[in-house]
């Protein structure tokens, strides 16, 4: 509980940023052109009353994921085939998002019993506001359309590089969180006991660092599925498929080591170390992309 502040922080970065992105981006939608706002809206709500039906989250969280989607749906409209209008919000990050919760939804239910016996089940009341916010907020401010103008109108200024493979960068983070969540679950059930990152040696189940090859692989499976779907989703074909699974996998192995070091000192606790996995990933995607 001494490191609750820093979940405070996770969420005082995220929610006000990813509120006001969805406020903004509404308004000038539904001036401009009103079916992409009532969809996304409405599509997001739903989500969110559905995450809210199956007690994934708290209520808090579920309207943490709801902000949070709009703003990824908005940002990624203008990669929808050449016109928008028929609007289609299957082209959308709304795809990737839904697989990210998915994944995540069955990997916690995976011998959820076995789990609790271990005192490793996670709340029967689901995920709170700062754990949402810690997973996929990275995606969300990277993939903002300010976050995109600035990166293309500077860093990649003298490259030919379009936003629509730049959103490989918020991929690579939704992947991420996607690869850590099954990583944790599955190996806890099917990996038997891990080896610490660092040391490899063995420790119990659900120790902070610890890894395990089942675990690791069901990860990186759940990464190149949810950089699948979403490379598919927005037409971001090879280029984007292989840029977000190279910065997921890099975040994975990322987070194992913020685990077995920093929080197992006590110096982060778990919303942070996933809130600067995602962001390890963004930015490795990033520096790919540099590189191409």
């Amino acid at each position: 509980m001494k490191l609750i502040w820093q979940s405070k922080l996770v969420l005082l970065l995220v929610l006000p940023f990813a509120g006001a992105s969805m406020v903004l981006q509404a308004h000038w939608w539904a001036v401009n052109c009103w079916p992409v706002a009532v969809w996304t809206l409405g599509l997001s709500l739903l989500f969110g009353l559905v995450v809210l039906q199956l007690r994934a989250a708290t209520p808090a969280a579920a309207f943490a994921g709801m902000a949070i989607a709009a703003c990824l749906m908005f940002s990624t409209v203008t990669f929808t085939p050449a016109e928008v209008i028929p609007y289609a919000p299957w082209h959308t990050a709304l795809v990737p998002v839904l697989t990210v919760f998915l994944l995540a939804f069955l990997a916690t239910r995976l011998g959820r019993e076995s789990k609790e016996r271990l005192g490793l089940g996670e709340q029967r009341h689901g995920r709170t506001a700062a754990q949402v916010a810690a997973n996929l907020g990275i995606a969300a401010i990277v993939s903002s359309e300010p976050v995109q103008s600035w990166l293309i109108g500077g860093w990649f200024s003298r490259a030919s590089v379009t936003p629509m493979p730049l959103f490989a960068v918020g991929l690579a983070a939704l992947a991420e969180a996607a690869a850590d969540t099954v990583s944790s679950e599955v190996g806890q059930v099917l990996g038997g006991r891990p080896r610490m990152l660092t040391t490899l040696r063995l420790v119990e189940p659900g120790t902070d660092g610890g890894v395990s090859l089942i675990g690791t692989l069901a990860g990186v499976a759940a990464a190149c599925i949810v950089a699948a779907v979403g490379s598919l989703a927005l037409g971001g074909g090879r280029t984007m498929f292989w840029i977000s699974c190279a910065g997921a996998v890099f975040g994975l192995f990322f987070d194992s080591l913020l685990g077995a070091t920093l929080e197992r000192r006590g110096w982060l606790n778990n919303d942070a170390v996933n809130f600067l996995s995602t962001a390890s990933a963004a930015g490795f995607a990033l520096g790919v992309l540099a590189i191409l």
